[in-house]
């Protein structure tokens, strides 16, 4: 059975780079998810899709987040990564990571195709 883990610092100040990185374990990165995603949830509010890694390599980013966000991949060791910069408080949020079932790239950024989530890890933006 396919297990996301998401793993990065807890705290961070306002300016720096968030780094998080999804550890793939139970199936392969390349071949168990057609898309492979980052999602985060502020308090109060709903899921926000911040991007996509495809099978391919492919990115795809939200249109507000485009110029600050990073997604890459290690196939090797089976992970893939988030990198956020300029983070102010508002970034503060439980960040997921998430595998896609669904091949058709117009359900990447919606929920429902989604099969596989990590638990989430709680990223707080503060001096």
């Amino acid at each position: 059975q396919v297990q996301l883990q998401e793993s990065g610092p807890g705290l961070v100040k306002p300016s720096q780079t968030v780094s998080l990185t999804c550890t793939v374990s139970g199936g392969s990165i390349g071949r168990d998810a057609y898309a492979w995603s980052w999602i985060r949830q502020p308090p109060g509010k709903g899921l926000e899709w911040m991007g996509v890694i495809n099978a391919d390599g492919t990115t795809y980013y939200s249109p507000s987040l485009k110029s600050r966000t990073s997604i890459s991949w290690d196939t090797s060791k089976n992970q893939f990564s988030l990198q956020l910069t300029s983070v102010t408080p508002e970034d503060t949020a439980v960040y997921y990571c998430a595998g896609a079932n669904s091949p058709y790239p117009e359900t990447w950024f919606s929920r429902r195709a989604y099969t596989y989530w990590g638990q989430g890890t709680q990223v707080t933006v503060s001096s």
